[in-house]
């Protein structure tokens, strides 16, 4: 039975992510990314080593190989560089938070995800900026 909750929930992901405008899958990596935070949180305070690197690995990859991969540099101009730069922070204060099992550095992170994440959420509300989103996964 259990299989078959996981195959339904993996056809269910695939088709939101197939489905998914630009904008929405640039909003699902944010929340992938603060869910896996806030589970390395969780493992941090259960002291459990493994599952709290696994997680904060996973937020890793997805800031780096999903946020900041998704960044069109050329048409970004200045404001995907800015971002770049914050990707990159919040992936250090996420290796150290790790090294140190520093909760406050995994708040902080959690932070400029979500205070992200709303404004990304914000263009995507705003009429007259809806039109100039981009159309492809290279989000600025």
């Amino acid at each position: 039975m259990m299989f078959g909750a996981k195959a339904y929930a993996s056809v269910g992901l695939e088709t939101g992510i197939n489905s998914a405008s630009p904008h929405r899958l640039i909003v699902m990596l944010y929340d992938g990314a603060l869910e896996a935070i806030r589970k390395a949180k969780l493992y941090m305070d259960m002291k459990d080593t493994i599952q709290k690197a696994q997680a904060i690995d996973k937020a890793l990859r997805i800031i780096n190989e999903g946020l900041a991969a998704s960044l069109n540099r050329n048409e970004g101009g200045q404001l995907a560089e800015q971002l770049l730069a914050l990707y990159e922070y919040i992936g250090n204060e996420l290796v150290s938070a790790n090294a140190k099992n520093d909760v406050e550095r995994l708040d902080n992170c959690t932070k400029l995800l979500e205070d992200l994440r709303s404004a990304w959420c914000e263009i995507g509300n705003t009429p007259s900026q809806s039109a100039a989103l981009p159309t492809t996964t290279n989000a600025y």
